[in-house]
């Protein structure tokens, strides 16, 4: 099954919740899936539990799939629009005799499960009207449509990552297709957007695997072709456990918030669960080239934020410097409360950036270490800094501004008058270049202090030293 020959797959999330790490990872496996066969990937927002769906859930992952770019060919197809259809296929699977109504009260399904926990039995639906005729019902009493699945034998899915996994059909009951006030249930409404929107495989979590193999027996009753299934194991914690929020299992924002490039998420995302020998750095382009779904490993993939910052590393040293001084000022501009940078910061930011790139994990991380270009006038001095500026130092700082006054302002000049200055007084350079560096940033780190000098111009240095000169 495939359009114009060319695979069809989609990402299905249900908004009532953020998109997280789990899901973004099935969505770039669509995503690239789609871009290396030159097929299609859609999006589909399955907002059939009306309680729970939320338009900023829906926002919020629209906006999380715009950051990592991973853009659908289409629209979003919205699933509670389509419950007509689904309606319609309903009546349909009723007319074939595939299904049927059953009139089974709340009071009596509860009984019967009573019994089944008593005995030690699983507890399913036992078919109780799948044999009797509507007219055995109540006048006006409220129905379900059921499935009329099989009952013996078993169903098997065939998939790309788990092989083939049988279901005995006795453990699987006639599943509920539409519910007493008319609307579809997720199983039905699934399957019928799956086949109308022509897709060819079906790309998700393992927590799905069961429901394959009862959305498997409905598209046989309906008698349309069977997508090629791919259930992927879910994303686990470095310590094995299932993946929770002290791991890392965070909205998808949450990390464009701590400063990760969205080329470096895609990366790791993956290389959680995807290998391709032992390549670990991995760009989108050769990604596309490279992805299959045979490659996709068994076994839960563990998530790692050591690994996460190696990564963003990488590719904040690879990115344009222009491009990452752009990232920053979104960063600090989505902080709370925004922060907007002046033209002149943006230019020490930018000429700073080759500097700054080698020392930064994340966007965050090189932001905080750049904040000193960012506004004019003396530093906050944090505790390092305050010890080294002693009162020794102060006074080598007063005796450091003129010479720096009658410097060419170069980062070679002013090394170089420091060095001078250093073995006049028979101390090493870093005595006289560390004090510089404390009034210039505040801290005790920083990247090359004469660069520094050099950046932020003679007036704004010169300032910022006097301001700690005894």
């Amino acid at each position: 099954m495939t359009q114009n020959g060319k695979p069809v797959l989609r990402f299905a999330p249900s908004p009532t919740g953020y998109l997280h790490i789990g899901g973004a990872r099935t969505a770039l496996f669509n995503w690239l899936y789609a871009r290396h066969t030159g097929g299609k990937f859609l999006l589909r927002i399955e907002d059939t539990d009306r309680q729970r769906s939320t338009p900023q859930a829906i926002a919020a992952i629209l906006d999380g799939l715009s950051w990592l770019e991973l853009n659908a060919d289409e629209e979003p197809v919205y699933q509670f629009s389509r419950a007509p259809r689904h309606r319609e296929i309903a009546e349909q699977l009723l007319a074939q005799g595939n299904a049927y109504r059953c009139y089974a009260t709340p009071e009596e399904l509860e009984e019967m499960r009573a019994a089944q926990r008593a005995a030690g039995k699983p507890m399913r639906y036992d078919g109780r009207w799948r044999h009797r005729d509507a007219s055995e019902a109540p006048a006006g009493a409220p129905f379900v449509i059921r499935l009329k699945a099989p009952q013996c034998g078993e169903t098997m899915v065939h998939d790309v990552v788990q092989g083939d996994v049988r279901f005995a059909n006795e453990n699987l009951d006639d599943m509920i297709l539409l519910r007493s006030d008319g609307t579809p249930t997720y199983m039905l409404a699934v399957v019928v957007d799956d086949f109308d929107m022509g897709i060819t495989h079906i790309v998700r979590g393992d927590d799905h695997l069961n429901n394959a193999a009862r959305q498997l027996q409905l598209i046989q009753a309906l008698g349309w072709p069977v997508p090629i299934y791919a259930h992927l194991p879910l994303i686990h914690g470095p310590d094995g456990a299932k993946l929770s929020k002290r791991h890392g299992a965070l909205a998808v924002d949450a990390y464009r918030d701590m400063g990760y490039l969205p080329e470096a998420m895609r990366n790791y995302l993956l290389r959680l669960g995807w290998s391709h020998g032992n390549d670990e750095i991995i760009s989108t382009d050769q990604a596309i080239a490279w992805f299959n779904l045979e490659n996709i490993g068994r076994s839960p993939a563990r998530f790692d934020f050591k690994k996460l910052d190696n990564v963003n590393a990488h590719y904040i040293r690879a990115t344009d410097d222009a491009k990452m001084v752009e990232e920053i000022v979104a960063l600090l501009g989505r902080g709370q409360p925004p922060k907007a940078l002046s033209d002149i910061a943006r230019a020490r930011l930018l000429a700073l950036m080759p500097v700054l790139k080698e020392r930064a994990k994340t966007l965050v991380e090189l932001a905080d270490n750049a904040a000193f270009l960012f506004e004019d006038g003396p530093r906050t001095l944090d505790d390092k800094a305050g010890k080294a500026l002693s009162a020794g130092a102060r006074e080598l700082l007063a005796s450091t501004v003129p010479v720096l006054e009658r410097t060419d302002w170069s980062a070679q000049d002013l090394e170089a008058a420091a060095r001078a200055l250093a073995e006049e007084r028979g101390i090493k350079l870093g005595d006289v270049a560390q004090p510089i560096r404390a009034t210039l940033t505040g801290r005790t780190t920083s990247p090359p202090v004469f660069a520094v000098l050099a950046v932020l111009g003679r007036p704004e240095s010169l300032a910022r030293i006097r301001a700690y000169a005894a």
